[in-house]
């Protein structure tokens, strides 16, 4: 069973800096493509930054610049740094895994495994 955990949400001010993390179990954590998703309220699902698993990745246009996603093999984690924070960064963030092939990496019906989701607010 695959089981994703997400932490290191919380509030911060605008400019400021958050880093999420999420913790995979289970086995194949090499084979997983793996994105971060976010919802606003009222908002539908959107997709942020995803990781391939030869390493490459693709981010959103709205936080180009501004948010880096890792993988730590040693410990099977996802990170999202997200540096610059806006008040429209604020939502709740999911992770997402999937060892099927992704056509579109930030399209949330091209993965399987999901977080609980970590609210993220940023406001002053």
């Amino acid at each position: 069973e695959v089981k994703l955990v997400e932490s290191g949400g919380g509030s911060v001010q605008p400019g400021g800096s958050l880093r999420l993390s999420c913790t995979v179990s289970g086995s194949f954590f090499n084979n997983y493509y793996m994105g971060w998703f976010r919802q606003a309220p009222e908002k539908g699902r959107e997709g942020v930054a995803a990781t391939g698993v030869d390493g490459g990745t693709t981010y959103a246009d709205s936080v180009k610049g501004r948010f880096t996603i890792s993988k730590d093999y040693a410990t099977k984690t996802l990170y999202l740094q997200m540096n610059s924070l806006k008040p429209e960064d604020t939502a709740i963030y999911y992770c997402a895994a999937t060892t099927t092939v992704v056509v579109w990496p930030l399209l949330d019906s091209d993965y399987h495994y999901w977080g609980q989701g970590t609210q993220v607010t940023v406001s002053s």
